[in-house]
């Protein structure tokens, strides 16, 4: 499920009442799924995990059906195996409800074929169409909450489903890992200091993690700005093209951050960024730096001038760097 459909039935749920949601269901039968997961207490036996088989066709077709599912980008290599492994697959015909409101989560399901309808209330008011892609019923899995919508199939298709117990213990204690590997990355910027403590927990769980190795171009100097760096591990180049060639302005180590300029001014990169030698990086998208950084925001265009007094040293004047203007 994409950014615009959270929203879509977050107001739902706001529309349907003004009392707080622990309130609202807090009189309902306590549900079997409604457990708590607690992430950090989590021992459980990796040889425990859950396992389908698939042949390498099945395979190819899953990675190709989750690959730009919003939940899954910050997902590392082994624990996007093991979402791989943990989906089994579920063949639908016309007219079969996969999910239906009110009723308790219990698989979460990725789209490889088919069209889906969601519907809501009581009078079932169609609110959306999946056509043969997307995600749907991580709502009530992730916040143990009884289902938000009716999913009916319009047609025969195929999805891939994976199980509440596993969803929870892949995508939460993901997260949870996430966000305490980069609490001490993100403590040691001075920028970010700005930041409330529960904002620079969000910013944490809106990192995805990149590598590059030595000699590989990060941004290039004239392309638009997709987002910024912070860097977790070792060092980064950054270059500006003269008619000589490119010169070394300045040299990033772990704690550093760059790429930053181009989207507090809306302009094209200024530099390029070179991995110096194995690099990983923790990437923030435009759409979370614009939301998660407001507060930074005053502290980095005051960079601007750190910068440009940088290229005076250098070049002896800054005239040639146009998208800080």
């Amino acid at each position: 499920m994409d950014r615009k459909h959270w929203k879509v039935f977050g107001r739902i749920f706001r529309k349907k009442s003004r009392e707080p949601l622990v309130n609202r269901y807090a009189s309902r039968r306590k549900s079997v799924f409604a457990e708590t997961y607690d992430p950090e207490n989590d021992d459980e036996d990796e040889g425990a995990r859950a396992i389908f088989p698939k042949t390498d066709e099945q395979r190819a077709r899953l990675c190709d059906s989750v690959k730009n599912i919003l939940l899954f980008r910050s997902l590392d290599k082994e624990q996007m195996n093991e979402v791989l492994d943990a989906m089994f697959e579920k063949i639908v015909q016309a007219k079969d409800y996969i999910i239906k409101q009110g009723d308790d989560g219990d698989n979460f399901y990725v789209i490889e074929s088919g069209i889906y309808n969601a519907y809501v209330g009581e009078d079932q008011k169609h609110i959306h169409t999946y056509d043969n892609r997307g995600s749907f019923g991580e709502l009530a899995l992730l916040y143990n909450m009884p289902r938000a919508a009716t999913i009916q199939a319009e047609t025969d298709g195929k999805l891939w489903a994976m199980d509440r117990q596993t969803f929870r213990r892949i995508l939460l204690k993901s997260a949870f890992r996430k966000r305490k590997m980069y609490e001490a990355l993100l403590d040691a910027v001075p920028m970010l200091k700005a930041l409330q403590n529960y904002e620079r927990m969000n910013l944490a769980d809106a990192l995805i993690p990149q590598t590059y190795t030595k000699g590989d171009r990060i941004i290039k100097q004239g392309d638009a700005a997709d987002g910024m760096y912070f860097i977790e591990d070792g060092k980064v180049s950054i270059r500006i093209q003269q008619d000589a060639g490119e010169v070394e302005i300045s040299n990033l180590e772990k704690g550093g951050y760059f790429g930053e300029l181009a989207l507090v001014t809306h302009r094209p990169r200024a530099a390029s960024a070179y991995a110096v030698d194995n690099v990983k990086v923790a990437f923030l998208d435009v759409d979370a730096f614009e939301r998660l950084l407001g507060p930074c925001m005053n502290i980095m265009k005051r960079n601007i001038g750190d910068y440009e007094t940088q290229l005076v040293k250098i070049f002896g004047s800054k005239n040639n760097i146009t998208d800080i203007r």
